[in-house]
């Protein structure tokens, strides 16, 4: 089956070879665009490369639990997650949702129940998601809600820290936003560092970097994104 490039993407996290296999055959059959990871290292080396729509998570799984991921990952992401579990207790999906999950689902469960409940997260987020426009550069696009960036119609890769920022330019183009607020009210190194993520955007939108077009310095203050 042909997945739409545009259909919702979905990170499968589970130690279990079989299910995840399982759960990628099903879901790309059901329209999903899907990548699947061992353990919660793999997860975090696949979401520095991709955005994702949502995240199936096993919560029993060797070294750090999917419980463990979700707690440190809701410190910089809502991206929806549901949990799958062999745990069926109260407690245990209270402690799901408590860690930040948005549902949980016992094993073993009904295909078609784990594919519904999919559909219910995704649509509750497109209900309260901002609706935004892709903003142009030139030739690059960026669609901030599905954090994509494209030069001359191809997709190009960004870091995680990449899509923030142009995520907080997107919502405020042209008006300038301080170092210290790109930085997330850090100040030294964190604030530095901006300055790098800076030069390697240009790299990605300016034609001549040197003298870009669209994401300018403003001299004592910080950036500003001009948008076509």
């Amino acid at each position: 089956m042909t997945v739409r490039d545009e259909a919702p993407h979905i990170l499968v996290v589970d130690d279990d070879r079989r299910i995840r296999e399982l759960l990628k055959s099903f879901l790309t059959t059901n329209g999903f665009r899907v990548t699947a990871a061992g353990n919660t290292e793999e997860a975090r080396a696949a979401m520095t490369s991709f955005t994702f729509d949502l995240l199936v998570v096993d919560v029993m799984m060797p070294g750090e639990s999917g419980i463990d991921f979700t707690r440190a990952l809701r410190a910089n992401s809502d991206v929806p997650v549901l949990f799958l579990s062999a745990l069926s207790e109260s407690g245990d999906r209270i402690e799901g949702l408590a860690s930040g999950g948005d549902d949980y689902l016992p094993k073993p469960f009904e295909p078609r129940e784990l594919l519904l409940r999919l559909r219910n997260i995704l649509r509750r987020k497109i209900q309260v998601a901002p609706q935004r426009t892709e903003i142009t550069m030139g030739t690059c696009t960026f669609n901030p809600q599905r954090g994509e960036f494209r030069r001359d119609g191809q997709t190009v890769k960004l870091t995680t820290r990449e899509r923030d920022l142009l995520r907080m330019f997107a919502a405020r183009p042209g008006e300038p936003i301080s170092r210290a607020e790109l930085a997330g009210g850090s100040s030294g190194e964190s604030m530095r560092a901006v300055d790098v993520q800076i030069n390697r955007l240009r790299r990605k939108i300016e034609k001549d970097p040197a003298t870009p077009v669209y994401l300018q310095t403003v001299r004592g203050s910080g950036y500003i994104l001009y948008t076509d």
